[in-house]
């Protein structure tokens, strides 16, 4: 069949936005062609909030049939964190005619070379940003995010992620010139003349294991960073987040076939209800590079056994905040408040830790004991929760059992400065939906010293009592190297205390956040400026997105003949 996208419009409609990330990772400065508020989508029309809500719905009862070769079966069962049935069904894979078919379009893909592999890629990105309000509801209900999260984490920020590993996937491909003319003078005789020509070529079928809170921002950067260099991606989803995925294989299917290359570069492996195919894909032969996202244990276990792929993990860390100083007490409490409610903590980023000297704090309000910082925290956080609306805009759902069970299990662990509160939601009834806990725990007492260094995944936040601003820095370092951080922060007027804290994270890896106090939060970070994670601590073996998150999914080859 004849491309109905030829690479003249690929390239016409795509190279200069492909042109603008080059030159935003370069600079680190803001830029995002995806608008973060709905109303950019326009009203009334094919992208509102209810065209979107209205597609979403229309999914409920159907099959997505994917056309891929080797469906055996059909699987289904999400259910929302809203307490609604998703009612939709995907193929189940025969992975022996499923996987052999995905590498059969590698070579075309290979050779149409890095620029048309990133249009492609590009192309891809936008028709899914035409669909970014039918995507905000997919993931909404298969993450428990509140609705205006799910917009923006799961729509443009997550399509953001998506272009920014392109840019860098790009980049690293283009570094090496396609040919060279080499001479090498031989003095009297005659020189030694060779024409070089280069190649990049993929290491194989990229594995992408989808994670169940942010499908979309999370899977998006493997997913792009494999197939725009070349290489064919299995998507493997979340058991309980398949939705966002598979509509996002959909689109790259769809994509692939217009530009005349074969749809089975992307294909979906969703799975039946305890089936646990992720651990049977990581070890096949076939599997080249695999993306994680989710516990350590599983991480773990990827790292030491899949030893035919690369492997990049993004796992879990101790999120540790020191609390030394502030010129903004107000403000600081307002910004902590809202990074331990925002999506009910479930997020890698979210603060745990929070390390308040015992003797208290300097602020511009004078000093403050610890017992006060941790009691006006428990307040901003009241304050900002205390209506039920905007705390159900800001909390979302609890996303699994297992978090609403490691929430009740931590009020056990110390004295409760803050006790979670159930909120209703009268939209779903259904949903689970708690405001935070934060529990108080002694630093220097042996028997608290295991619940504040292991991960408690979800809304709950450890008011730490230490002796000093060294002892802060001390334990710092010690969970950061031990057991990984996403995030560090930091609030201190003292230029020593401050000093101290970077060399720790530059020491450790970890990206540091210092005194926020406005609009900007340390569970956050923006594509094409910050760096998630850093790949060097256990929290993550790879950042999203450097060049080494790209540059080992590929391999150049050199063919030289006499000139």
């Amino acid at each position: 069949m004849a491309a109905e996208l030829t690479a003249h419009q690929l390239i016409a409609q795509h190279r200069p936005t492909l042109d603008l990330a080059l030159e935003t990772i370069r600079t680190r400065a803001y830029w995002s062609p995806h608008p973060e508020h709905p109303k950019a989508y326009g009203e009334n029309g094919s992208l509102d909030t209810a065209a979107g809500k209205a597609a979403f719905d229309a999914l409920s009862g159907t099959r997505l049939d994917l056309g891929q070769p080797g469906t055996d079966g059909w699987v289904g069962g999400e259910v929302s964190p809203y307490g609604i049935e998703l009612g939709v069904e995907y193929p189940h894979a025969d992975l022996d005619v499923l996987l052999p078919a995905m590498q059969a379009g590698q070579k075309a893909w290979r050779d149409a070379g890095a620029e048309l592999r990133a249009m492609v890629c590009l192309e891809i990105l936008k028709r899914i940003a035409d669909r970014t309000m039918e995507f905000a509801q997919a993931v909404m209900h298969t993450s428990g995010q509140a609705f205006m999260m799910a917009f923006q984490a799961g729509g443009p920020h997550a399509q953001d992620r998506g272009m920014e590993a392109v840019a860098y996937a790009y980049v690293e491909q283009s570094r090496t010139p396609e040919t060279a003319e080499w001479t090498k003078p031989q003095g009297k005789r005659d020189p030694l003349a060779l024409t070089k020509r280069f190649t990049p070529v993929p290491r194989g079928i990229g594995l992408v294991v989808g994670c169940n809170t942010f499908p979309t921002w999370n899977g998006y950067p493997g997913l792009f960073a494999s197939l725009a260099t070349g290489n064919a991606v299995l998507v493997k989803p979340h058991p309980r987040a398949v939705l966002p995925l598979a509509l996002t294989v959909q689109v790259a299917r769809d994509v692939l076939t217009e530009a005349g290359f074969d749809p089975n570069l992307v294909a979906l492996a969703a799975e039946r209800p305890g089936e646990g195919i992720a651990k049977t894909l990581a070890t096949r032969p076939e599997i080249r590079i695999i993306d994680y996202t989710g516990s350590t244990a599983f991480g773990d276990w990827l790292e030491a056994n899949a030893r035919q792929a690369q492997v990049y993990t993004e796992k879990a860390g101790v999120n540790t905040v020191i609390v030394e100083s502030t010129d903004d007490y107000q403000g600081m409490l307002a910004n902590l408040a809202f990074s331990l409610s925002l999506y009910s903590g479930q997020m890698c980023t979210t603060p745990q830790n929070l390390l308040i000297p015992r003797d208290g704090i300097r602020t511009d309000q004078g000093v403050k004991s610890y017992d006060e910082v941790t009691a006006d925290l428990a307040r901003a956080v009241d304050g900002l929760l205390g209506d039920d609306a905007r705390a159900n805009a800001l909390l979302g759902a609890i996303v699994n059992p297992d978090v609403k069970a490691r929430l009740e299990a931590a009020t056990g662990l110390g004295e409760v400065a803050l006790a979670s509160r159930e909120v209703a939601n009268p939209e779903f009834p259904d949903a689970v939906v708690r405001t935070p806990v934060i529990v108080k725990l002694d630093g220097a007492k042996p028997e608290d010293e295991a619940a504040y260094t292991s991960e408690c995944f979800g809304p709950v936040s450890f008011a730490v009592a230490v002796d000093s601003a060294d002892h802060a820095v001390e334990l710092l370092r010690r969970s950061v190297r031990e057991k990984g951080a996403m995030t560090v922060g930091a609030y201190t007027t003292d230029p020593e205390v401050e000093e101290a804290v970077q060399e720790v994270c530059l020491d450790e890896a970890a990206q540091l956040s210092l005194n926020l106090t406005g609009g900007v939060y340390v569970n956050q970070t923006a594509a094409f400026s910050d760096f998630h994670g850093s790949g060097g601590n256990p929290a993550a073996n790879a950042a999203l997105c450097d060049g080494a998150f790209v540059a080992n999914r590929f391999r150049v080859v050199e063919v030289r003949r006499p000139a």
